[in-house]
């Protein structure tokens, strides 16, 4: 028997990096995955691609690979109509939802003072309208069942510590926090746990890009990953510049896991010791 085995998940931003490694990880070990993104390959005022339709069934094709059974729809998670959708189709196809991941969010930059409305707007609506959507969708059919479960959201370490030029992110993130502390506490007579995964940079295409590699080294006329990782290694205690996605799924799969039955309302970090060094 798998660690989640007789779980059904929903994961958002599942085309890939964390969340394919977090669709995969949880139907390694037995859960059932209703997976979404919104596979359009890009987005306004994002300036690096996001995941395709063809990412999206590359993660259905590896999770069936491995002997899983998995559900697939395209939604923005700003799209609460196409969202609900989504989450039906999973309900019909497997009778309930119990496990949320909540882990679609996209990045950008720049200092406050030049900050445009519309990239405060778009960070903001993703990661925190967001997560909202694809939380509250589930909720009904979690509460009605009557058998509990577990909500997770990615959060961040910037939503714990200071971080230049992020400011839209931190707010998002930090909002997610406040999301759980009170979903926590109204979700606890139903014995659905939630909880926040915070992790340091993690090596996906959010930030495997020339313009992400040029935050870091603005001085040099085209840096690359490795002029990155070296910005990168002194944010953390452990020697590292940046973790691998199946770190974050490894914490993903806990907190799906009756091995956490007792642990709700909690901002579980997966950073190397970055908060604790940084602030």
């Amino acid at each position: 028997m798998g660690r989640v085995a007789g779980k059904v998940a929903f994961v958002t931003g599942a085309g890939r990096g964390q969340g394919r490694s977090h669709a995969i990880a949880l139907a390694r070990e037995g859960a059932k995955i209703v997976a979404t993104d919104v596979a359009s390959g890009t987005l306004p005022d994002v300036v690096y691609p996001i995941a395709s339709r063809a990412d999206l069934e590359e993660t259905a094709r590896l999770v069936r690979e491995i002997g899983g059974e998995i559900v697939i729809g395209e939604a923005d998670v700003r799209d609460r109509a196409a969202i609900d959708a989504v989450v039906q189709q999973g309900l019909d196809a497997f009778g309930f939802i119990d496990v949320v991941v909540a882990n679609a969010g996209v990045f950008t930059w720049g200092a406050a003072r030049d900050l445009s409305w519309t990239d405060w707007h778009t960070v903001i609506d993703i990661n925190l309208h967001g997560t909202w959507n694809a939380v509250q969708s589930t909720l009904p059919s979690m509460i009605d069942r009557g058998k509990g479960g577990s909500i997770m959201m990615t959060a961040s370490q910037i939503a714990t510590r200071g971080q230049s030029n992020a400011v839209a992110y931190a707010a998002s993130k930090a909002g997610i926090v406040g999301m759980m502390r009170a979903l926590a506490v109204e979700l606890a007579p139903h014995s659905i746990r939630v909880n926040t995964i915070h992790p340091s940079t993690v090596y996906t295409e959010m930030i495997l890009n020339e313009p992400v590699y040029r935050v870091f080294r603005p001085d040099l006329e085209n840096p690359t990953k490795e002029d990155m990782d070296g910005e990168l290694y002194p944010f953390h205690m452990l020697r590292l510049a940046a973790l691998e996605c199946e770190d974050v799924s490894n914490a993903v799969l806990y907190l799906a896991s009756d091995e956490s039955r007792y642990v709700t309302s909690i901002k579980l970090p997966v950073d190397a010791g970055s908060t604790q060094k940084l602030g």
